[in-house]
């Protein structure tokens, strides 16, 4: 049987909104950065994102406890001594690059640094700060 045109052209809808789909799930660390910042409504801060990082919130740990004070090379997780690959993105380019799993590591890591879910501006800060880290 030869396809008709409306199933031809359904086909052809459904394999586009495939493809963006499977392009929404890819970005990169700016474009989340910029996403973040947009949400919060101004600009990131490297500087704010480099002292949220350092700091402690309230809590036992910083992100520095896990992922060093300069997260260029391997850290490991406090509580459970699992190694960690390096956290600035130049230095690992998996990292930041699937929003969906940027979200789960940023509502549990928050948790544990600050006891809340960060803010869309601190996630654009600590992007920023992040991604200013060159070798």
């Amino acid at each position: 049987m030869i396809p008709s045109r409306s199933s031809t052209f359904v086909a052809c809808l459904a394999a586009a909104a495939l493809l963006s789909a499977q392009a929404s799930l890819a970005a990169t660390p700016q474009e989340l950065a910029a996403e973040y910042a947009a949400r919060a409504g101004g600009g990131a801060s490297a500087p704010r994102g480099e002292q949220f990082f350092t700091g402690r919130h309230g809590r036992e740990w910083s992100c520095a406890t896990c992922h060093g004070a300069l997260p260029v090379q391997p850290g490991r997780h406090a509580a459970t001594g699992k190694p960690l690959s390096p956290l600035a993105p130049a230095f690992n380019a998996q990292r930041f690059t699937d929003p969906a799993k940027v979200e789960k590591w940023f509502r549990r890591n928050c948790n544990d640094v600050a006891g809340r879910d960060c803010t869309a501006a601190e996630k654009a800060d600590l992007l920023a700060w992040l991604t200013a880290l060159k070798p």
